[in-house]
């Protein structure tokens, strides 16, 4: 395994992060602990969850991702060899009504109120990354790409949301904070208020990136480097289109787009060509399309970590393999001449 430290700060991750949001819904509690078992075997140190997981959030499993990993560090008590990262939500009144009586807007007090539930399920003391899932205003994030102001102010200001994080770290609950979801503008706005206001930095941003979707190669891999604030790439097999199981149609029984069919920015016609050409890549220089996909994702120079989930140990196995994987100059070659002539697919 590799490691990294996040941003400027002492906390070192392992370049593979071990995602949960599968936790609750399609893996039960104990198939949960067996790959946090195995993932901690193979020097995987950094786990990712979220209050509002499993995916997709329904009421009876919202929390039940971060409630196993905290019966998992309970039974083991194995706090102190992983890296713990949880994230709030943005606003989702309308999607998340049974998330604090509807009120997820990113003030000072729904954050406190967030981050005291996460460490209640998480039965611990302190979180070592916590993230804002999503930002309070409106832009672009989710699939969309083109930013169209809509005229709406947040409720809740940047500055407010900042001050609300800097509060969880001086009070100790927190080691350091990240956001998700966002944009060049919003971060470089985020260290900006830090550094005027004298208080904590974000030390991460978490966002798509895949070879379906490298818009994080526009804007924000230039900042991640230059500032420091490194790529936590979520879904780097584009909700497991990259493993090629949904090519020619094929919906196999129990996958996720199978059983969750409205994640519809990974299934579009143009997706699905790039996949196919990718497959063709893989098999033409002998490789696995999943650790290809991955390899390509561990390579990037403003990368701190990938976030790989998966659904049995088999898969994650495979997935954790992928930091082994170096690609040769004309499999990067044949990557590169797929993208340029299809980018982006699957924003």
């Amino acid at each position: 395994m590799e490691y990294d430290y996040l941003g400027a700060s002492d906390i070192k991750v392992s370049k593979i992060c071990l995602g949960s949001m599968t936790w609750g819904e399609q893996n039960s509690e104990t198939e949960s602990h067996q790959q946090l078992d195995l993932a901690l075997d193979r020097g995987v140190n950094f786990i990712d969850t979220a209050e509002m997981y499993s995916v997709p959030s329904r009421e009876p499993t919202c929390g039940a991702s971060e409630t196993i990993i905290g019966n998992w560090l309970a039974k083991h008590g194995a706090r102190d060899r992983v890296v713990i990262a949880t994230k709030v939500v943005g606003p989702a009144a309308s999607w998340m009504p049974y998330i604090r009586q509807a009120n997820t807007h990113l003030d000072r007090a729904n954050i406190h109120s967030a981050l005291d539930g996460s460490l209640k399920r998480l039965q611990t003391e302190y979180i070592d990354l916590y993230q804002v899932h999503w930002p309070e205003r409106d832009t672009n994030y989710f699939g969309k790409l083109g930013y169209e102001p809509t005229g709406r102010e947040p409720e809740v200001s940047l500055e407010e949301t900042l001050q609300a994080l800097d509060d969880c770290v001086r009070s100790g609950k927190v080691r350091a904070i990240g956001v998700s979801n966002e944009t060049p503008w919003g971060v470089m706005r985020y260290l900006h208020l830090s550094e005027s206001l004298g208080i904590s930095r974000i030390v991460s941003v978490q966002n798509p990136y895949s070879l379906l979707n490298r818009t994080f190669d526009v804007g924000l891999a230039e900042i991640a480097l230059q500032e420091k604030v490194g790529l936590l790439a979520y879904s780097p097999l584009g909700f497991g289109v990259l493993t090629g199981k949904y090519l020619d149609g094929a919906r196999p029984a129990g996958a996720r787009l199978t059983l969750f069919d409205q994640f519809k920015r990974y299934q579009s016609q143009q997706a699905r060509t790039a996949t196919a050409e990718y497959a063709q890549i893989a098999s033409r220089h002998g490789l696995s399309l999943p650790q290809m996909a991955l390899s390509y994702v561990n390579s990037r120079c403003f990368l701190t970590s990938t976030i790989i989930g998966a659904t049995n140990l088999e898969q994650l196995a495979e997935d954790i393999d992928s930091i082994e994987l170096r690609l040769a100059e004309e499999v990067l070659a044949d990557i590169e001449r797929v993208h340029n002539a299809n980018p982006n697919p699957a924003p």
